[in-house]
């Protein structure tokens, strides 16, 4: 057990002579007129052949698959064409080939990478920022989508994707960008 004095110490208190030892051995702890009772100290420790190891996949020689993806940037009037292994995220594949697409949150929580697949497969399990049935229309996410095979996307337009997912909620139409309060509302930052 750490000597209480010690643990003081590292809070800034004046550091005082420990006396944490000899009061426990004692029976008494340090400020206390009640005697505590010994118990034998444990050895918590645990040898290496103890330790419980998680257990490990087996290791595969077999190469992970992967699938040539071809994406459609429309925002940018390009096609990026490229190769990405079946357990990686599309989004972060591309950009360590240096292709820029559009991102925001990289946890597939908004709509800013959003797709429409024109054919192929995108496996998305982590795709919360798109609804189920935009999921079955053909939408997807690159930043937590995996290829299931050669894919080829189309980018999407964040608010229109957003309007498709949410726009039945606001019966007047599209929110409308007030600049004027926009401006009143960084001016009181």
């Amino acid at each position: 057990m750490a000597c209480p004095a010690a643990t003081t110490a590292r809070i800034g208190a004046p550091r005082g002579p420990c006396l944490w030892r000899s009061e426990r051995s004692a029976g008494v702890l340090a400020g206390s007129a009640s005697p505590r009772p010994s118990r034998p100290a444990r050895d918590t420790r645990a040898r290496a052949s103890e330790l419980q190891q998680a257990p490990r996949p087996p290791a595969s020689s077999a190469p992970v698959p992967t699938h040539k993806v071809t994406v459609h940037d429309r925002q940018r009037g390009v096609v990026h064409e490229f190769v990405v292994p079946e357990d990686q995220y599309i989004l972060h594949t591309a950009e360590a080939q240096d292709i820029r697409l559009p991102f925001a949150c990289r946890h597939g929580c908004c709509t800013s990478c959003a797709v429409r697949i024109k054919s192929g497969q995108i496996r998305q399990p982590e795709a919360l920022g798109i609804s189920a049935e935009l999921k079955d229309q053909g939408y997807a996410l690159l930043c937590v989508g995996f290829p299931s095979g050669d894919v080829e996307v189309e980018t999407q337009d964040e608010d229109e994707v957003y309007w498709l997912q949410f726009g039945r909620y606001f019966a007047r139409g599209p929110v409308e960008r007030d600049d004027y309060a926009l401006e009143l509302a960084m001016g009181d930052e």
